[in-house]
């Protein structure tokens, strides 16, 4: 029963660390330009929707024999156009994350430091440094870390929680502008994001299976109640006022929470992302690792010195294009996988026509509405 706990906790947390990223800096930005009421919505909706689609990767996962990621799941039930597909939108939305962490950990350590963000370039090529050499340990430091990262988060929660609760301006809560009314569209549904995870936490469960999807609903549920109560005491203490890094103004705990939040998915997505590389690809390990870990911080300087994204036109536009395309193929693949599946799941949820149709026009809405944005 002890094994049994500690592998549902620390997939639970593997989880949960992959939802808890940068999203943590951008929805309150988002929510301050909205209106919280409606960033609210979105988290509740747009939770919903991505624990659904969860389930539903898992329930694809459950009915497949042998080790894949993402990418060789949807080659073993879509073949090579759907593999194309997938693998574009994982290393898409992986790589705009990592880039996310950079920026978002580079800045908030200048910050901390120094004060002033000027020095984060610097500060995110070191974080891509180090998280590099954390990447080359897999899963086995995964599981390390997330459980001691995610364990730091709930401890600084709390610790904020309790300084700020009494601080909160309830008027903050009820503004409203209609203008930026689908603005935290892209930016939460980055922050919910945990499909990269799913694979893995079939690989820490192992035969212990039954608890996949009790961990899903846990995690999703656990994610979308932080950055709900989260934004929540940003907004209430800082109003309009709300910058683009929500945590850089608020003192030493809160840019510590950032860099926390960024740390877990930062860690949790690479490693995802290797192991798509190295499982689905065949790629030797040294080759999944530069791909997975050196890579993205190419891509990190190119667009520090371009100047052309700022962090949440990076989180929005990752969110949507990278898991629309994730979540419609995931639709797609449960289809063929209650049809051609080589094993009887732990668990199954019914495929009801409609709302696959209407989750499916939901992120194809979500997708268009980013790229007419990015290039009007």
């Amino acid at each position: 029963m002890l094994k049994e706990s500690k592998k549902f906790f620390a997939a639970v947390a593997v989880l949960v660390g992959t939802c808890m990223g940068a999203g943590v800096l951008g929805i309150p930005y988002v929510a301050s330009q909205s209106g919280f009421l409606v960033a609210f919505a979105y988290i509740l909706f747009l939770g919903l929707i991505i624990l659904f689609i969860n389930l539903y990767l898992g329930e694809v996962i459950l009915r497949t024999k042998g080790d894949h990621q993402l990418i060789g799941y949807a080659k073993k039930y879509l073949g090579k156009k759907g593999k194309h597909v997938m693998e574009f939108a994982v290393v898409f939305g992986t790589y705009a994350a990592i880039v996310a962490y950079m920026f978002g950990m580079g800045e908030s350590l200048s910050y901390l430091f120094f004060k002033t963000t000027e020095y984060g370039l610097y500060f995110g090529l070191g974080v891509g440094l180090f998280m590099a050499g954390l990447l080359k340990g897999g899963l086995k430091t995964l599981k390390r870390f997330e459980k001691m990262g995610v364990l730091i988060i709930i401890i600084l929660f709390i610790v904020i929680f309790a300084i700020f609760s009494g601080r909160i301006d309830f008027l903050n809560l009820i503004t409203f502008n209609s203008s930026f009314v689908l603005l935290p569209f892209g930016v939460i549904l980055f922050a919910l994001l945990s499909f990269n995870a799913v694979p893995e936490v079939r690989l820490i469960l192992k035969k212990d299976k039954k608890l996949f999807k009790k961990v899903l609903i846990s995690g999703t549920l656990i994610s979308v109640i932080f950055y709900i109560l989260f934004t929540f005491i940003i907004l209430g203490y800082l109003g309009a006022n709300t910058p683009e890094i929500a945590t850089l103004t608020l003192g030493i705990v809160f840019v510590i929470l950032g860099i926390f939040t960024m740390f877990t998915s930062y860690l949790a997505s690479g490693n995802a992302l290797r192991e798509n590389f190295k499982f689905d690809e065949r790629y030797s390990e040294k080759k999944s690792w530069i791909l997975a870990a050196i890579v993205p911080m190419g891509v990190f300087l190119i667009i520090k010195f371009i100047k052309f994204f700022s962090f949440t036109t990076i989180l929005s536009i990752g969110g949507v294009v990278s898991g629309g395309i994730v979540a419609i193929v995931t639709l797609l693949m449960v289809k063929r996988a209650k049809k051609k599946g080589d094993r009887k799941p732990e668990y199954s949820i019914k495929n009801k026509w409609w709302a696959m149709i209407l989750l499916g026009l939901i992120f194809v809405f979500g997708v268009a509405r980013e790229i007419f944005l990015v290039f009007r």
